[in-house]
């Protein structure tokens, strides 16, 4: 990484609004902390107002702004693939703000680059998500976000119906199917459900916690595990 983008970097890690470490930095960037240490006290004396909390770390103090962030061809048609294949594998609401943020985008880019914004020679076919399936994926976003309990009519692999009450998690994405990963009151443990075996998917009112041993990331390291 040139040293100029490492900077960059750095003050990206910066506005998060938060006291960052020189380790965490050092860690991000895969550099060593010495070389961290240098480059905030270069930053700090060309003029960026970096706050240095002894013991804590640094904190980019409000008003900084960054010029436009631009962009090479390689990143815009990484760009515009990520933004095609979410336009056509999930749901109305993140399409929608996938082309928005694409608009963005093109606003943004000189003009001799934004010809990589119309390329036809990256596609990503639209036909690979059912819209039954788009709209539950809609409604399990919600209850991920707002951590709600939601209750569907599942079809087992077997044919076997039954009537699940789960805590949201996360949701995958596995190249043909949706799955919902969930802690499951019926069966008091994980499971995942594909989202075109699910029926009748309704998020309700009530609110769960997510205690030590049920999180997201304690299903992913017994995946890991495993």
């Amino acid at each position: 990484m040139r040293r100029a983008d490492r900077l960059f970097q750095i003050i990206q890690l910066l506005r998060r609004d938060r006291v960052v470490t020189a380790r965490e930095i050092a860690a991000a960037l895969e550099v060593s902390e010495r070389t961290i240490y240098r480059d905030m006290q270069d930053l700090s004396l060309s003029g960026v107002p970096i706050s240095s909390e002894a013991g804590s770390g640094y904190r980019l103090l409000p008003g900084f702004h960054l010029p436009p962030l631009m962009f090479n061809a390689e990143e815009l048609s990484a760009l515009l693939i990520g933004a095609r294949m979410v336009q056509a594998w999930t749901d109305q609401g993140l399409a929608s703000a996938a082309t928005q943020a694409m608009i963005k985008i093109e606003s943004a880019v000189p003009e001799h680059l934004r010809d990589e914004l119309a390329r036809e020679d990256i596609l990503v076919p639209d036909f690979g998500i059912d819209p039954r399936v788009s709209k539950r994926l809609a409604l399990l976003r919600v209850g991920i976000k707002a951590q709600q309990k939601i209750t569907f009519n599942y079809q087992r692999e077997d044919g076997e119906p039954s009537n699940r009450i789960v805590h949201p998690l996360g949701l995958f994405y596995w190249g043909k199917v949706w799955t919902l990963t969930a802690w499951c009151e019926l069966r008091d443990e994980f499971r995942s459900f594909r989202l075109d075996r699910m029926s009748q998917v309704s998020v309700l009112e009530t609110v769960f916690a997510s205690p030590p041993g049920r999180t997201l990331q304690d299903y992913l390291r017994t995946v890991c595990c495993d």
